[in-house]
């Protein structure tokens, strides 16, 4: 099957951030990466999972939460893209649920004119423990239950986050929607353990890109937070074909790189995996 599509390269920004448990802090800090990524040419920019706030205890998150559509975060968000005339995949945001006894990890999308066109509610949630460090995000987070895409400009966008990466089938029916030409990218805002980062990260981020021939950008954070956890960084994007086109190692900063929809076409071309599928 073949779809129309744009062929207007699109720059692409995933910012690394090592967010404290500040949230004023933060957001300045957001605000100063995404002005830099925006002067360097970035059209469509990610922030990391958690950028507002890594906070010392889970609590944290619920003392943040911020009403649907209303909230200092979300509205930080929604100027930023106006401000700058991109496209702002914003992360996460804790959402309150009804109960306000947890909360949800909504990744917003805002566009150029700051209007939110997008939200997805985190679905599978990490739980780790190795006898040294245990983590349990279901003791404050409530699991999201729709997938979501996103067109920005001619650009079709997967959107997932962090843990998501370990559950190829999420992006598989993403590519199965009826009417929909398949992914151009998938974007993972992430807060990768460095005990799992080290391993994984890198090879889940190519493996999604070669199965679902497309582009990913995976925005993380990148060192040492208020409350001793240690993130893997390597913020980066990935083409089609598994190559990394663009890595940042620890600390802060943002790795640029062109979404091209001729490299998207050229590798379905020579290697048509997505038109034979059975399953």
């Amino acid at each position: 099957m073949t779809h129309a599509r744009g062929t207007q390269m699109t720059t692409l920004a995933a910012i690394q951030m090592v967010s404290t448990a500040d949230l004023d802090e933060n957001l300045h800090a957001a605000a100063r990466l995404i002005a830099d990524a925006r002067s360097a040419g970035a059209e469509i920019v990610s922030l990391p999972e958690y950028f507002c706030m890594m906070g010392r205890t889970d609590a944290d998150r619920l003392r943040i939460g911020e009403l649907a559509a209303d909230g200092p975060v979300q509205q930080f968000l929604a100027d930023a893209a106006a401000t700058h005339g991109i496209w702002l995949i914003g992360g996460t945001v804790p959402i309150r649920t009804g109960d306000g006894r947890r909360v949800r990890n909504a990744s917003c999308v805002y566009g150029p004119d700051g209007a939110l066109v997008a939200r997805y509610d985190k679905i599978h949630l990490f739980a780790f423990d190795d006898g040294t460090e245990s983590y349990d995000e279901a003791t404050v987070l409530e699991p999201g239950t729709a997938l979501v895409s996103v067109h920005l400009n001619s650009v079709r966008v997967g959107l997932s986050v962090c843990y998501d990466l370990r559950f190829p089938e999420l992006y598989r029916t993403l590519n199965r929607e009826v009417g929909e030409p398949p992914l151009d990218l998938i974007c993972a805002p992430s807060a990768f353990t460095w005990a799992t980062g080290r391993t994984h990260w890198e090879l889940l981020l190519r493996a999604r890109a070669v199965e679902n021939q497309c582009y990913v950008i995976a925005a993380a954070q990148g060192g040492t937070h208020a409350d001793g956890r240690r993130t893997w960084g390597h913020s980066m994007i990935v083409d089609p074909w598994g190559e990394v086109l663009s890595c940042v190692d620890d600390g802060e900063g943002f790795v640029l790189a062109r979404l091209d929809p001729a490299r998207i076409v050229a590798v379905r071309a020579q290697l048509p995996a997505l038109a034979h599928r059975r399953l």
